[in-house]
């Protein structure tokens, strides 16, 4: 059963880059805790290209970032010090809590070109995590459970399922995982967590009798346990546990409205420390209520 499809919505966000937004929807904010979903290319990056792609440091609060490229590289620095490279198959996971900025860079793309494909999302934290220490961590190889049989090649991003564990500490129980399938074959979707999707980033598949293409994200009912790919197809299949009504104001997310205000008059006010290698660099908050931006 699908209780609901959402279509990418494509937005070109400055500097030649260009991603599909899924979550937030307005019909449907959240999957589990998972709150923020973007598809990020598949694009193009020439050698040599001009610095205005690069995403400027910006702060979050409330919310943990999950980084994961199917092709491209991407260079992550923040106000802890941190400095990461991310490729394909690995995982950049930050937590922000209480507070921390970020910057991401394209700087091989810059020095030889590069195609970059990939998904962005952010997991809401629970109401007594939200003000946790901000922690950045890197994960790949063995800290990302894998599996092949029968026409599907599967990797485990974050949390618990097909009997398997990723590294990465979450704050609330989830699962997020990368499938690649070839034609004709089928995918069990775990069944133990009350909100689930499933996100088709190339190909096609069926479920449910019914064909859907790309760039689709299908919020699942209680009886969708499996999929089949009707052409070599690449999906992600994500939910978890609810943690609650959750405001989202720019790239902060938190249960209260007044904690999004004091975030906003914090950035203004130049109290969150940037990235030492970007503090001469600064994103002012926008007007309005505006979308949040397209990488972590």
């Amino acid at each position: 059963m699908i209780e609901m499809m959402i279509e990418q919505r494509r937005r070109s966000l400055g500097g030649g880059l260009e991603v599909g937004r899924i979550l937030p929807f307005a019909r449907r904010r959240m999957v589990g805790p998972f709150i923020f979903f973007d598809h990020m290319g598949p694009m193009d990056i020439a050698a040599g290209v001009d610095r205005s792609l690069d995403v400027r440091p910006h702060p979050h609060i409330g919310l943990s970032t999950v980084t994961y490229l199917f092709s491209g590289e991407v260079v992550h620095r923040d106000s802890l010090g941190s400095e990461q490279a991310i490729r394909p198959q690995e995982v950049n996971w930050m937590t922000a809590g209480s507070g921390i900025t970020h910057s991401e860079r394209f700087e091989k793309a810059r020095a030889v070109g590069d195609h970059l494909h990939g998904i962005q999302a952010w997991v809401a934290l629970p109401k007594g995590d939200e003000e946790a220490a901000p922690s950045f961590s890197h994960h790949e190889g063995d800290d990302l459970p894998q599996w092949d049989a029968a026409g599907v090649r599967g990797q485990l991003i974050a949390g618990r399922a097909y009997g398997l564990t990723a590294a990465a500490r979450t704050h609330s129980p989830l699962f997020y995982a990368h499938l690649e399938l070839a034609a004709g074959a089928r995918a069990e979707i775990p069944t133990v967590y009350p909100e689930r999707a499933l996100y088709i980033a190339t190909g096609a598949i069926e479920i449910d009798g019914e064909r859907y293409e790309a760039g689709r994200m299908l919020v699942l009912g209680a009886g969708a346990s499996s999929f089949q790919a009707l052409a070599p197809t690449t999906a992600m299949v994500l939910g978890g546990e609810p943690v609650g009504e959750r405001f989202l104001f720019w790239n902060f997310v938190s249960s209260s409205k007044a904690r999004l205000a004091q975030a906003a008059e914090d950035w203004k006010a130049g109290r969150m420390k940037l990235p030492e290698a970007d503090h001469d660099e600064f994103i002012p908050l926008p007007s309005g209520d505006p979308s949040p931006p397209p990488m972590s």
